[in-house]
Protein backbone atom coordinates (compact mmCIF):
# COMPACT_ATOMS: atom_id res chain seq x y z
CA UNK A 1 0.00 0.00 0.00
CA UNK A 2 1.37 3.21 -0.52
CA UNK A 3 1.57 6.11 1.60
CA UNK A 4 1.69 9.42 1.48
CA UNK A 5 4.12 10.73 3.95
CA UNK A 6 4.02 14.24 3.46
CA UNK A 7 0.43 14.32 3.26
CA UNK A 8 -0.44 11.80 6.42
CA UNK A 9 2.28 13.67 8.81
CA UNK A 10 0.62 17.22 7.39
CA UNK A 11 -3.18 15.90 8.05
CA UNK A 12 -2.10 14.74 12.18
CA UNK A 13 0.44 16.63 13.37
CA UNK A 14 -0.91 18.79 16.21
CA UNK A 15 -0.78 19.89 19.53
CA UNK A 16 -4.10 20.56 20.75
CA UNK A 17 -3.40 20.54 24.73
CA UNK A 18 0.34 21.33 24.66
CA UNK A 19 -0.52 25.11 26.51
CA UNK A 20 -3.84 23.44 28.41
CA UNK A 21 -3.42 25.64 31.86
CA UNK A 22 -1.53 28.31 30.26
CA UNK A 23 -2.15 31.78 30.21
CA UNK A 24 -0.25 34.19 27.74
CA UNK A 25 0.31 37.96 26.75
CA UNK A 26 0.44 38.62 23.47
CA UNK A 27 0.89 42.59 22.40
CA UNK A 28 0.47 43.56 18.82
CA UNK A 29 -2.31 41.10 18.62
CA UNK A 30 -5.20 43.07 16.55
CA UNK A 31 -3.13 41.67 13.57
CA UNK A 32 -0.65 40.19 12.16
CA UNK A 33 1.92 38.46 13.33
CA UNK A 34 0.49 39.09 16.78
CA UNK A 35 -2.63 38.12 15.43
CA UNK A 36 -1.30 34.77 13.90
CA UNK A 37 0.52 33.92 17.39
CA UNK A 38 -2.57 34.58 19.67
CA UNK A 39 -4.61 32.09 17.36
CA UNK A 40 -1.56 29.07 17.47
CA UNK A 41 -1.78 29.65 20.90
CA UNK A 42 -4.93 29.42 21.53
CA UNK A 43 -5.30 26.42 19.22
CA UNK A 44 -3.06 24.48 21.33
CA UNK A 45 -5.25 25.44 24.67
CA UNK A 46 -3.87 28.08 26.05
CA UNK A 47 -5.71 31.53 27.67
CA UNK A 48 -4.85 34.10 25.89
CA UNK A 49 -4.87 38.04 26.58
CA UNK A 50 -4.53 39.90 23.21
CA UNK A 51 -3.25 43.66 23.69
CA UNK A 52 -3.28 46.32 21.02
CA UNK A 53 -3.54 50.08 20.74
CA UNK A 54 -6.04 49.88 18.01
CA UNK A 55 -9.60 49.13 19.87
CA UNK A 56 -11.54 47.74 16.89
CA UNK A 57 -9.19 45.43 15.27
CA UNK A 58 -7.87 43.73 18.79
CA UNK A 59 -12.00 43.54 19.45
CA UNK A 60 -12.52 41.58 16.49
CA UNK A 61 -9.38 39.41 17.07
CA UNK A 62 -10.48 38.18 20.26
CA UNK A 63 -14.03 37.89 18.98
CA UNK A 64 -13.39 35.39 16.04
CA UNK A 65 -11.56 33.52 18.37
CA UNK A 66 -13.72 33.27 21.12
CA UNK A 67 -16.84 32.58 18.55
CA UNK A 68 -14.74 29.28 18.48
CA UNK A 69 -14.37 28.45 21.93
CA UNK A 70 -11.09 29.37 22.66
CA UNK A 71 -10.54 31.05 26.09
CA UNK A 72 -8.92 34.77 24.57
CA UNK A 73 -9.70 38.30 26.29
CA UNK A 74 -8.73 41.45 24.65
CA UNK A 75 -7.06 44.66 26.54
CA UNK A 76 -6.69 48.18 24.78
CA UNK A 77 -3.36 49.76 25.97
CA UNK A 78 -0.66 51.89 24.39
CA UNK A 79 2.28 49.93 25.47
CA UNK A 80 4.77 53.12 24.60
CA UNK A 81 3.87 54.28 28.60
CA UNK A 82 6.05 52.40 30.16
CA UNK A 83 3.44 52.75 33.12
CA UNK A 84 1.14 50.45 31.10
CA UNK A 85 3.11 47.53 31.04
CA UNK A 86 1.66 46.65 34.63
CA UNK A 87 -1.76 47.18 33.53
CA UNK A 88 -1.72 44.92 30.68
CA UNK A 89 0.19 41.94 33.31
CA UNK A 90 -3.18 43.01 35.65
CA UNK A 91 -5.32 42.86 32.92
CA UNK A 92 -4.23 39.14 32.22
CA UNK A 93 -4.12 38.55 36.06
CA UNK A 94 -7.51 39.90 36.28
CA UNK A 95 -8.53 37.71 33.60
CA UNK A 96 -7.00 34.09 34.02
CA UNK A 97 -5.45 34.17 37.41
CA UNK A 98 -1.74 34.10 36.47
CA UNK A 99 0.34 34.70 33.76
CA UNK A 100 3.15 31.83 32.46
CA UNK A 101 3.99 33.34 29.22
CA UNK A 102 4.58 36.79 27.27
CA UNK A 103 4.79 37.53 23.63
CA UNK A 104 6.60 40.82 22.74
CA UNK A 105 5.21 41.27 18.96
CA UNK A 106 4.37 45.07 19.22
CA UNK A 107 6.25 47.82 17.11
CA UNK A 108 5.60 51.15 15.32
CA UNK A 109 7.51 50.71 12.44
CA UNK A 110 8.18 54.24 10.34
CA UNK A 111 8.62 52.58 6.55
CA UNK A 112 11.45 52.85 4.75
CA UNK A 113 13.66 55.83 5.12
CA UNK A 114 17.49 57.36 4.50
CA UNK A 115 19.28 56.85 7.45
CA UNK A 116 19.93 60.84 7.05
CA UNK A 117 16.44 61.91 7.19
CA UNK A 118 15.11 60.10 10.21
CA UNK A 119 14.00 62.05 12.97
CA UNK A 120 14.54 62.20 16.30
CA UNK A 121 10.72 61.62 16.57
CA UNK A 122 10.85 58.46 14.13
CA UNK A 123 13.71 57.32 16.78
CA UNK A 124 11.16 57.78 19.47
CA UNK A 125 7.97 56.26 18.09
CA UNK A 126 9.97 52.84 17.41
CA UNK A 127 11.79 52.87 20.48
CA UNK A 128 9.14 53.39 22.76
CA UNK A 129 6.91 51.11 21.24
CA UNK A 130 9.52 48.34 21.30
CA UNK A 131 12.54 47.88 23.26
CA UNK A 132 10.77 50.18 25.74
CA UNK A 133 7.72 48.45 26.17
CA UNK A 134 9.46 45.08 26.07
CA UNK A 135 11.54 46.23 28.95
CA UNK A 136 8.98 47.15 30.85
CA UNK A 137 7.06 44.31 30.01
CA UNK A 138 9.31 41.99 30.92
CA UNK A 139 10.13 43.34 34.43
CA UNK A 140 6.12 43.64 34.73
CA UNK A 141 5.50 39.65 34.47
CA UNK A 142 8.51 38.79 35.97
CA UNK A 143 7.34 38.02 39.48
CA UNK A 144 4.53 36.45 38.21
CA UNK A 145 6.82 33.61 36.07
CA UNK A 146 9.24 33.51 38.83
CA UNK A 147 6.65 32.26 41.58
CA UNK A 148 5.15 29.93 38.96
CA UNK A 149 8.39 28.40 39.05
CA UNK A 150 9.57 29.21 35.35
CA UNK A 151 7.87 30.39 32.60
CA UNK A 152 9.00 31.61 29.12
CA UNK A 153 9.03 34.89 27.14
CA UNK A 154 9.28 35.31 23.09
CA UNK A 155 10.36 38.31 21.63
CA UNK A 156 10.58 39.95 18.19
CA UNK A 157 13.68 40.52 16.48
CA UNK A 158 13.97 40.96 13.18
CA UNK A 159 16.26 40.06 10.05
CA UNK A 160 16.35 44.54 9.34
CA UNK A 161 18.69 44.29 12.44
CA UNK A 162 20.22 41.03 12.47
CA UNK A 163 21.39 40.83 8.99
CA UNK A 164 20.83 44.79 8.02
CA UNK A 165 18.60 46.20 5.55
CA UNK A 166 19.33 49.44 3.95
CA UNK A 167 16.43 52.71 5.14
CA UNK A 168 15.49 50.91 8.46
CA UNK A 169 17.94 52.26 10.51
CA UNK A 170 15.52 52.99 13.28
CA UNK A 171 13.67 49.90 13.39
CA UNK A 172 16.32 47.38 12.86
CA UNK A 173 18.11 49.63 15.57
CA UNK A 174 15.34 49.03 17.80
CA UNK A 175 14.92 45.20 17.12
CA UNK A 176 18.97 44.26 17.73
CA UNK A 177 18.01 46.32 21.51
CA UNK A 178 15.40 44.06 21.95
CA UNK A 179 17.52 40.85 21.24
CA UNK A 180 20.29 41.99 23.27
CA UNK A 181 17.89 42.62 26.18
CA UNK A 182 16.42 38.92 25.47
CA UNK A 183 20.05 37.93 25.82
CA UNK A 184 20.74 39.03 28.82
CA UNK A 185 17.45 38.12 30.77
CA UNK A 186 17.95 34.97 29.27
CA UNK A 187 21.08 34.49 31.42
CA UNK A 188 19.96 36.41 34.18
CA UNK A 189 16.43 34.72 34.38
CA UNK A 190 17.47 31.12 33.46
CA UNK A 191 17.86 30.13 37.66
CA UNK A 192 14.20 30.88 38.06
CA UNK A 193 13.88 28.54 35.00
CA UNK A 194 12.55 31.73 33.14
CA UNK A 195 13.43 31.23 29.11
CA UNK A 196 13.84 33.90 26.89
CA UNK A 197 14.12 34.01 23.05
CA UNK A 198 14.00 35.67 20.19
CA UNK A 199 12.37 34.71 16.54
CA UNK A 200 12.83 36.87 13.18
CA UNK A 201 9.95 36.11 11.27
CA UNK A 202 9.41 36.59 7.34
CA UNK A 203 5.83 36.46 7.16
CA UNK A 204 2.39 37.28 5.46
CA UNK A 205 1.53 40.39 7.71
CA UNK A 206 0.02 42.92 7.10
CA UNK A 207 2.75 45.39 6.81
CA UNK A 208 4.69 43.02 4.68
CA UNK A 209 1.22 42.42 2.21
CA UNK A 210 0.98 46.49 2.36
CA UNK A 211 4.64 46.43 0.91
CA UNK A 212 4.12 43.96 -1.80
CA UNK A 213 1.11 46.16 -2.84
CA UNK A 214 2.81 49.34 -2.99
CA UNK A 215 6.54 48.03 -4.69
CA UNK A 216 5.86 44.95 -6.08
CA UNK A 217 9.38 44.13 -7.57
CA UNK A 218 11.10 44.70 -3.97
CA UNK A 219 8.73 42.34 -2.49
CA UNK A 220 9.34 40.28 -5.53
CA UNK A 221 13.16 40.51 -5.27
CA UNK A 222 13.01 39.41 -1.35
CA UNK A 223 10.69 36.35 -2.27
CA UNK A 224 13.42 34.83 -4.55
CA UNK A 225 15.82 34.99 -1.85
CA UNK A 226 13.68 32.68 -0.16
CA UNK A 227 14.85 28.92 -0.53
CA UNK A 228 11.69 27.84 0.23
CA UNK A 229 9.75 29.72 -2.36
CA UNK A 230 6.95 31.19 -0.21
CA UNK A 231 6.63 33.88 2.85
CA UNK A 232 5.80 32.71 6.21
CA UNK A 233 1.94 32.36 7.53
CA UNK A 234 1.68 34.52 10.76
CA UNK A 235 -0.30 31.40 12.56
CA UNK A 236 1.07 28.24 11.10
CA UNK A 237 4.36 29.21 10.44
CA UNK A 238 5.55 31.83 13.36
CA UNK A 239 2.64 31.02 15.64
CA UNK A 240 3.83 27.67 15.75
CA UNK A 241 7.39 28.44 16.76
CA UNK A 242 5.81 31.13 19.74
CA UNK A 243 3.69 27.78 20.41
CA UNK A 244 6.69 25.74 20.50
CA UNK A 245 8.65 28.00 22.67
CA UNK A 246 5.69 29.05 25.18
CA UNK A 247 5.40 25.12 25.90
CA UNK A 248 7.07 22.17 27.73
CA UNK A 249 8.38 21.01 24.43
CA UNK A 250 11.24 23.90 24.68
CA UNK A 251 12.35 23.58 27.99
CA UNK A 252 16.02 23.26 27.37
CA UNK A 253 16.06 26.35 24.74
CA UNK A 254 16.61 30.00 26.15
CA UNK A 255 18.67 32.88 25.13
CA UNK A 256 18.42 31.86 21.45
CA UNK A 257 17.19 33.83 18.10
CA UNK A 258 15.69 31.43 15.52
CA UNK A 259 15.35 33.04 12.05
CA UNK A 260 11.47 31.84 10.73
CA UNK A 261 12.25 32.88 7.37
CA UNK A 262 12.15 29.95 4.78
CA UNK A 263 15.96 30.00 4.91
CA UNK A 264 16.19 33.40 4.27
CA UNK A 265 18.52 34.59 6.81
CA UNK A 266 21.05 31.49 5.42
CA UNK A 267 22.26 33.43 2.54
CA UNK A 268 22.91 36.80 4.15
Amino acid sequence: MDIDLKEDIVSTYSHPGSLAGKSVIVTGAGQGIGKGAAAALAERGASVVLVDINEDTVKRAAAELSDVGYEVVSHVNDISEPANAVTVVQAAVAAFGTVHGLVNNAIAGNGPTPFTDLTDGDYDRVFDTGPRATFALMKAVYPYLKHNGGGSIVNLGSAAGAAGEPFFGTYGGAKEAIRGMSKVAALEWGVDQIRVNSICPFANSDGAMAWKQANPDDFDRAMQAVPLRRIGDTRTDVGALIAFLLGDDSTYVTGQTIFVDGGKASIR
